[in-house]
């Protein structure tokens, strides 16, 4: 197998991995990552097919399983009890439970207050240049997600703090200081979110605490830890999903001067999914092999790890013509962007919906806004976000 030798905090790396993905695409389906340790997958046939593919999930094999360090404890209690970290048979009932509070219907009726907050940030916006990611692509869907839970939106500082804190544990940069933070943030959210489920279960509210207590599925419900993890993961991966996936929208955008008429209700879904496509929030997921088997030429042993790379599957000339080209109105076609398979994202039809509301009323109410410095994006991989988006209006 050849090698892909690539720090992934190299700034150039940060700032325009998909050249480097273009290299390593070229040589191959699957390149060993040399600072990952692991084989990675660059090419859309093989991101696509590795994520329904059975023989491979994100939860360890139990025989190689091991307890963590100590001073990790609080966010490895989060993460056991995480449907993001589940297979079969608990993934299914966990994602079952979930759906049953996190429905469609749920999701479409948020629609007329997003579409309101939105406003009533805009009408915040100053008359100077400002951090349209702080003022805007931030607020939206942390703002939503406390209406959501049913918690205080005073808290929402403190809500992105935590998910920040514990978000950074998948970055490449993490340090022992990045454990520490995290593993605090980890305990601190927990006690909030008792504090609020505790209560639920005899003062019943229209939220999703008060639905994901009640929901039940063949006979169990979940657990207190159950529902804590579902809780922070409703935020920790809708948040920095969503943030990610409004401001380097708005960024592209800007830059490519996209037409508003691309925002009518007839072309609003395709920009949404070239957005995504072009510039994901997530780049990397990782999943454990459950068998011996071989893929794309290369031997598989239980437990090897393999890296998926979404935004590489993304601009896979194969699938997508001039993939490097942002194209709003290039007809959908599916791409990684929130995963796929059992994992699929279940809160993408809620990231959808945000950026369908929160983009068009962004550009309407704002017609003249415009770039006031060059965005960078933040040395935060697997994450793909922008450290600040300066604009004016």
């Amino acid at each position: 197998m050849k090698t892909f030798d690539q720090d992934p905090t190299d700034p150039a790396f940060v700032q325009n991995p998909y050249a480097y993905y273009a290299e390593a695409r070229a040589q191959g389906p699957l390149l060993f990552w040399q600072q990952y340790k692991m084989p990675a997958a660059f090419t859309h046939e093989a991101v696509h097919t590795i994520l329904r593919d059975r023989r491979f999930g994100r939860e360890v094999p139990t025989e190689m399983a091991i307890q963590g360090p100590d001073h990790l404890a609080p966010w490895l209690k989060v993460e056991a009890h995480s449907l993001l970290e589940a297979e079969p048979p608990r993934h299914s009932r966990l994602r079952a439970l979930i759906l049953r509070a996190f429905t469609s219907r749920t999701i479409t009726a948020l629609t007329p207050d997003i579409e309101t907050l939105c406003h009533q940030l805009i009408d915040r916006f100053p008359d100077q240049p400002f951090d349209l990611l702080n003022a805007y692509c931030t607020q939206v869907p942390v703002i939503t997600i406390c209406r959501l839970l049913g918690v205080p939106e005073k808290m929402a500082p403190e809500l992105l703090r935590w998910s920040h804190d514990m978000v950074a544990m998948y970055q490449a940069n993490r340090t022992r200081q990045t454990e520490d933070t995290a593993a605090k943030s980890s305990a601190e959210f927990t006690a909030f979110l008792t504090e609020y489920i505790t209560p639920r279960r005899t003062d019943p509210r229209d939220d999703l605490i008060t639905r994901l207590i009640a929901a039940e599925e063949e006979g169990t419900k979940l657990s207190t830890d159950e529902l804590i993890g579902t809780c922070i993961l409703v935020l920790n991966a809708g948040h920095e999903a969503t943030v990610h996936a409004l401001s380097n929208g708005v960024k592209t955008l800007l830059q490519t001067k996209t037409q508003s008429h691309l925002f009518n209700p007839e072309t609003l879904d395709t920009t949404v999914e070239e957005i995504l496509r072009h510039d994901p929030p997530l780049h990397m997921f990782t999943r454990y092999a459950y068998e011996e088997l071989t893929l794309f030429g290369h031997h598989f042993y239980r437990g090897d790890q393999v890296a998926l790379l979404l935004g590489a599957a993304n601009h896979d000339p194969t699938v997508w013509g001039a993939p490097d080209q942002f194209t709003p109105t290039r007809p959908i076609q599916t791409n990684t962007s929130f995963g796929g398979g059992l994992h699929f994202c279940v809160g993408a039809p809620l990231a959808r919906l945000e950026m369908r509301v929160a983009l068009p009323i962004l550009f309407e109410r704002c017609p003249n806004l415009r770039l006031f410095e060059q965005p960078q994006y933040s040395d935060t991989y697997h994450f793909h976000g922008l450290s600040n988006l300066i604009v004016q209006t």
